[in-house]
């Protein structure tokens, strides 16, 4: 082990979705408050321990993982430098003696909900089990906001309620203290993140609560809340009018519906038919006129035939879906799907994603273009070369359309600040506009 001092330098990298990015915000809060210098991602080469934080949720995931560790290994070997190497996150708690076994330069590995464990480590002393205080990664005017941990839902070809447990939603009252927390840091926007929002409070108050929820947290002096992943069976319509009720909740909803086929609906245990899915939309979009509905869906699946995904690329059509990520099956370990023969061979699954990304990239082009002329609430994110970069209410950081504001018309804007902008020009995945 490396000698302790005070003020040592850490890097921390957070692989993985928006859950990963809370667990490392925060282990790095809790770090920092310990003593330690911490960066995200950090470029330098002067630091004691990289701590990364692992996903293990399809291939491409863990094989960027793995990756991530072995470059590290690899520098340290190569620039003789003394680091500690720690490893987390999902893939540790999966595959801990794989790590061991195949990559022995690993100093330690834990797996999730170990930051005290983490920190009592590096620090060789035990800590209170006082609340976390997070150290943001995000840009300080927003934030995810985790309320609830693992997932009660059983989809054949999901992996996480083996690696992250039984659904635990957190109180309402300690969602709420976080989130004032983050607006006194400066946070004007939070994302509520879960592996499944709509089933909030079934465990802990024996019924849906996500409208309580959000109900407390428009309480807050926050000016955006969005929602993301809810699965559609079961979905709690009522937050549909409280959408239109508070103007703080974004008219954005995160939907993964993985396919339309009932056929494959059945096998991925989704519990919804495509009758109940397409009608759920017209709900929504009824109830919500304006809303932005954002899904993900599945290609390729075990057995998945070309009949079965024209259905799906019809349904992609029709709904035209404001935003959509899609991804080729990927086989899990322990699924009920990774026991099927995996037949769709995988030139094909690709030829279908991007077949149906194709589609999607026209479908948005429509969309993007019919925002012309018309003016936005919009929240500036960071200055990128001639451009400030901002989001409407109907985008999510990272994964969703952006809106440049040319620097050259448009001096001196703050980054974090909302403005009213016109959009004068639409690509595919971008809008032009000017400040009003």
């Amino acid at each position: 082990m490396i000698n302790k001092s005070a003020m040592q330098k850490i890097n921390l990298i957070s692989l993985g979705c928006s859950k990963n990015t809370v667990d490392s915000e925060g282990l790095a809060g809790e770090l920092s408050k310990n003593g330690f210098i911490v960066e995200f991602d950090s470029q330098s080469t002067d630091f004691d321990y990289v701590l990364i934080n692992t996903c293990g949720f399809i291939d491409k995931a863990k094989e960027e993982s793995v990756n991530t560790i072995l470059s590290y290994v690899s520098f340290r070997k190569a620039k003789r430098k003394k680091f500690n190497i720690i490893v987390f996150g999902c893939l540790a708690q999966r595959y801990k003696d794989d790590l061991q076994k195949e990559i022995p330069e690993i100093d330690k590995i834990f797996g999730l909900m170990q930051q005290k464990d983490i920190v009592s480590y590096i620090k060789q002393d035990s800590l209170s089990n006082t609340v976390i205080q997070r150290k943001l990664s995000t840009p300080k005017h927003y934030a995810y906001l985790k309320i609830s941990e693992g997932c009660d839902r059983h989809c054949s070809f999901c992996a996480i309620p083996l690696i992250r447990g039984r659904h635990i939603s957190r109180p309402i009252e300690d969602i709420v203290s976080e989130a004032k927390d983050l607006v006194k840091q400066g946070v004007k926007e939070l994302i509520l993140i879960a592996q499944d929002t709509s089933y909030y409070g079934l465990d802990l108050y024996k019924e849906r609560k996500l409208y309580t929820l959000l109900e407390e947290l428009c309480k807050t002096d926050i000016h955006w809340i969005r929602l993301q992943y809810s699965y559609p069976n079961q979905f709690p319509k009522e937050i549909l009018n409280l959408m239109n009720k508070e103007k703080k909740i974004c008219h954005y909803l995160d939907m993964p519906l993985q396919h339309i086929n009932n056929r494959i609906l059945e096998s991925m245990n989704r519990n919804i038919t495509d009758v109940e899915v397409k009608s759920l939309i017209t709900e929504i979009r009824q109830k919500v006129p304006d809303i932005a509905l954002r899904t993900t869906l599945i290609v390729g699946y075990p057995s998945e035939k070309k009949s079965e995904f024209l259905e799906l690329k019809d349904f992609v059509e029709q709904v035209k879906f404001d935003r959509m990520g899609a991804f080729t099956y990927s086989k899990e370990e322990g699924t009920k799907a990774g026991k099927m023969r995996d037949s769709v061979p995988m030139k094909e699954k690709q030829r279908r994603l991007d077949e149906l990304s194709a589609l999607q990239q026209d479908i948005s082009l429509s969309l993007n273009q019919d925002k012309i002329g018309k003016e936005f609430e919009v929240i500036i994110d960071r200055k990128e070369d001639d451009y400030y970069v901002g989001r409407t209410q109907y985008d999510s950081p990272e994964v969703d359309n952006e809106v440049l504001i040319s620097v050259k018309n448009n001096k001196n804007l703050r980054i974090g600040e909302f403005y009213n902008v016109e959009i004068s020009s639409a690509e595919d995945f971008d809008l032009y506009g000017d400040i009003k």
